[in-house]
């Protein structure tokens, strides 16, 4: 008998809830809410959901850089409060707004890419070898960012330090990518960048799986195959992305009248209004 082997599971959350208490509210909050979710090889799953959704939670869970209040959590095999977090966060790739501000801004492009091969601040010169630098230019050449070797971070559009902080996190050849709302701010040449940079990666690494949040339809990039909807920490529906990405279900997940169209792998929203909301 035979029959297709599924792929190995990267992201497992199994009732998955974070508390926090609120001191200004005087009452405990739940940001995440008995969440289940797998995430597997070769999967591009987006994240949307109206702000305080739980979105950025969920990622700092998927990141190892959390843990959930009940539930569990499993990143790459590995089950969060029972291994080194530090060992585990090597193997992840993670692209978020904190990242680019912690960075140098007098480093080059190729400096601020080199930066991911130990996930430092600043270059380990020392340890540094010339193969990381021939990693760091093939990948700056994966999403379109060659021109950039030697302009400082700093000079560089938004979008531009998009791409080079793509090629950063893909630096250490993670087994998990996970991309925190990465075209917040871009303007539309920057985004459509950025978009193509994420459809390369996934014909270059069609195992690597991806975890991208974001606010807006427009922003998923056309390799996604998996979408989830959160509202006040619990998920509405998950599942491949045509299936979760309706008017039906993207409108009560920002409690909102919307269209939604879908063409060629690209996703667009628009607002009911008037007679059109019936």
């Amino acid at each position: 008998m035979s029959g297709t082997t599924a792929a190995p599971v990267a992201l497992a959350l199994r009732g998955a809830t974070v508390r926090r208490w609120s001191t200004a509210l005087g009452r405990e909050l739940r940001l995440l809410d008995d969440v289940a979710l797998e995430v597997r090889a070769g999967e591009h799953w987006v994240v949307l959901g109206p702000n305080g959704a739980g979105k950025t939670t969920l990622m700092h869970l998927a990141a190892a850089m959390s843990q959930p209040s009940s539930g569990t959590v499993e990143v790459l095999g590995a089950r969060l409060g029972a291994v080194d977090v530090r060992a585990l966060r090597e193997r992840i790739g993670f692209v978020d707004a904190r990242l680019a501000r912690s960075l140098r801004g007098h480093l080059t492009g190729l400096q601020t890419v080199m930066t991911g091969a130990f996930n430092t601040i600043i270059p380990q010169v020392r340890r540094l070898k010339p193969e990381h630098e021939e990693r760091a230019r093939a990948l700056m050449a994966l999403v379109s960012a060659e021109e950039l070797a030697d302009r400082r971070f700093e000079d560089c559009s938004q979008g531009e330090r998009q791409r080079l902080l793509l090629a950063r996190a893909l630096m250490a050849d993670p087994e998990l990518l996970l991309l925190d709302e990465p075209a917040a701010g871009l303007d539309l040449p920057g985004r459509e960048g950025l978009l193509g940079a994420l459809a390369t990666l996934a014909r270059d690494r069609p195992a690597l799986p991806t975890v991208t949040v974001t606010h807006h339809l427009e922003e998923i990039a056309p390799s996604t195959t998996h979408a989830l909807l959160l509202r006040s920490g619990r998920i509405l529906a998950a599942g491949p992305v045509a299936d979760v990405l309706t008017s039906e279900r993207v409108s009560d997940a920002f409690a909102l009248a919307v269209d939604v169209r879908g063409r060629c792998g690209r996703w667009a929203a628009a607002v009911r209004h008037g007679a059109d909301e019936g």
